[in-house]
């Protein structure tokens, strides 16, 4: 069962090229131009993951671990994990997919990231990780501490994504004119029309719910993850402890042929050397990722993803400063470097 897992690596691989899906262009849409666009579309693929993974749950089919609440490290890591990705010119998605494209920098940003979080997990920063994951408070979900029951957020949250989804349809612009296609029928979807933000979103919650039931039948109870997985990978080529290659390994090591799958197939695919500036913002990026995420506990998949969907604390508080994270990214790194007189411009999540 474990090779589900490389399966669902390549499909989401090929969706989060073709669907140009990342956190980061998500949250920094919303810094630079006010654009939400891609912001309520990540908010749709956690509403249908919440409605299904719940469900799952009340039927007994799944259990997923739930973390209690290490505030500090999740506030804290989560803002550098925040930091990280906007130097880093990619989330972990992004800089898994981008790489699939023959993006060299993002290459450097993944390797750091990954040896980065197995020096946090594995190595000498693993006790520094440990005691602050180990400062925890009296919370687990916020349900719990509510006292409610789980589908009065769910639905609420899903009335609020229906409501965000209305209105963006009022404000919708005429689409902008595109070439013939070339290809036709299932050719046309897959490789050459544009795929629009919510209809990625859906596929995305649609399979971020379907890893739960995947991974539980390998033994591991947890839905989609990146941090952990990609330096599982770094700990086995240094130790070579065949016990570390899960369901999770195999998940994350399908990304990237899943997204040279897409972006070949598209015309995509094309290496591109960056510039030394790059390369010092990707290598820093990169290791603030790695760091961040190790502290947090997660990612913008494995928290903002997955963890709100299950309504805990630790997942929304993690979103909520990624995205703070993001915004000091953007003042110090983008906004601070335009030119003289300079409009901001709005960087669509297409080009992250």
């Amino acid at each position: 069962m474990l090779i589900s897992g490389l399966i669902l690596g390549l499909i989401l691989g090929f969706i989060f090229q073709r669907g140009r899906f990342c956190v980061t262009g998500a949250f920094r849409d919303v810094w630079i131009s006010g654009s939400t666009r891609w912001l309520t579309a990540f908010l749709v693929a956690i509403a249908i993951q919440a409605v299904l993974v719940n469900a799952m749950i009340a039927g007994g089919l799944i259990s997923p671990g739930i973390p209690t609440l290490a505030l500090a490290a999740v506030v804290g890591g989560s803002f550098l994990f925040g930091l990280g990705i906007v130097l880093a010119g990619g989330c972990a998605t992004g800089t898994y997919y981008r790489s699939g494209e023959g993006l060299i920098g993002s290459w450097i940003a993944l390797g750091f990231y990954a040896f980065t979080a197995a020096v946090m997990k594995y190595g000498f920063g693993a006790d520094f990780t440990a005691s602050q994951r180990n400062e925890t408070q009296d919370a687990t979900t916020i349900h719990g501490t509510l006292g409610v029951s789980v589908w009065v957020l769910v639905l609420g949250f899903v009335a609020l994504v229906g409501y965000l989804l209305i209105n963006q349809a009022r404000r919708a612009r005429t689409p902008l004119a595109t070439l013939p296609p070339t290809r036709t029928g299932l050719a046309h979807v897959l490789f050459e029309k544009k795929w629009t933000p919510n209809f990625t979103a859906v596929l995305l919650g649609l399979f971020a719910a379907l890893a739960y039931p995947l991974s539980q039948a390998t033994g591991r109870n947890a839905g989609l993850g990146i941090t952990t997985p990609s330096a599982n990978i770094v700990q086995f080529l240094m130790t070579g402890d065949g016990a570390l290659i899960d369901w999770g390994v195999l998940f994350v090591l399908g990304l990237i042929p899943g997204s040279y799958i897409a972006a070949k197939a598209s015309g995509e695919f094309r290496l591109r050397a960056p510039d030394a500036r790059t390369t010092v913002r990707a290598t820093y990026g990169g290791i603030l990722m790695g760091v961040g995420a190790s502290l947090a506990g997660g990612c913008t998949i494995g928290n903002s993803l997955v963890q709100t969907a299950l309504f805990s604390w630790q997942g929304w508080i993690a979103l909520l400063f990624t995205f703070l994270g993001v915004g000091a990214g953007v003042k110090l790194f983008i906004s601070t470097h335009r030119r003289p007189g300079a409009e901001a411009v709005a960087i669509s999540s297409a080009t992250v």
